[in-house]
């Protein structure tokens, strides 16, 4: 299974066809090849295997990054509490 997260576009090298963007922190290159849409700086775009597939309305890639957010806030703390558990029953 591949998770596509939203990646804000913030540098374009168009005699390359290549984008830099950012993906919850991450900086990484990604190949404008296979987009059949207009890119611009701030776009945010799904990325699969190094490549930008589609672009993607802001509101919706803000509201997947909120949800990717959250489940790594939930799984965090569910280590956290594995965490506290294991050390209590050291005890």
């Amino acid at each position: 299974m591949c998770l596509s997260i939203p990646s804000k576009i913030t540098k374009i090298d168009r005699e390359n066809n290549i984008c830099t963007v950012d993906t919850m922190g991450v900086e990484r290159s990604a190949s404008l090849d296979l987009i059949d849409q207009e890119i611009n700086i701030g776009d945010y775009v799904l990325i699969h295997i190094g490549f930008a597939m589609n672009k993607i309305d802001e509101e919706d890639a803000l509201e997947s990054l909120s949800l990717y957010e959250q489940i790594i806030e939930n799984i965090e703390e569910e280590e956290r509490q594995a965490q506290i558990i294991r050390e209590n029953k050291s005890c």
